[in-house]
């Protein structure tokens, strides 16, 4: 882990990534935190799932990684960059700070 540092964006420049279709969402949160509501267009892969999943996961495309509070996925973006993703992103506060930027989120 040393001298890696995990790139992180915020709710704004996800809106843009999205609205460019350039972005690939995953939404590392339990069942229930995910079924409460989640950034509309993410996909639902617990974090204790990912290392079986990873290699189904699109190196070539940008991955943003979304918790509640920005610490789960952090590590998840992480664990990826280690396995050779290099264009991962974690969401700076996550679901939390998506909702703060006044944003929606959508039931699951």
């Amino acid at each position: 882990m040393l001298g890696m540092s995990i790139k992180e964006v915020d709710a704004c420049a996800l809106q843009t990534m999205q609205a460019n279709g350039e972005v690939v969402m995953i939404d590392v949160r339990t069942d229930v935190e995910f079924a409460q509501g989640a950034i509309r267009g993410s996909k639902h892969l617990p974090l204790h799932m990912l290392p079986l999943m990873a290699d189904q996961l699109e190196k070539e495309k940008s991955i943003v990684l979304i918790c509640r509070s920005g610490a789960r996925s952090a590590q998840a973006c992480a664990f990826l960059a280690q396995k050779g993703f290099e264009n991962v992103y974690n969401l700076r506060g996550g679901v939390m700070g998506w909702a703060q930027a006044g944003l929606s989120l959508a039931a699951a």
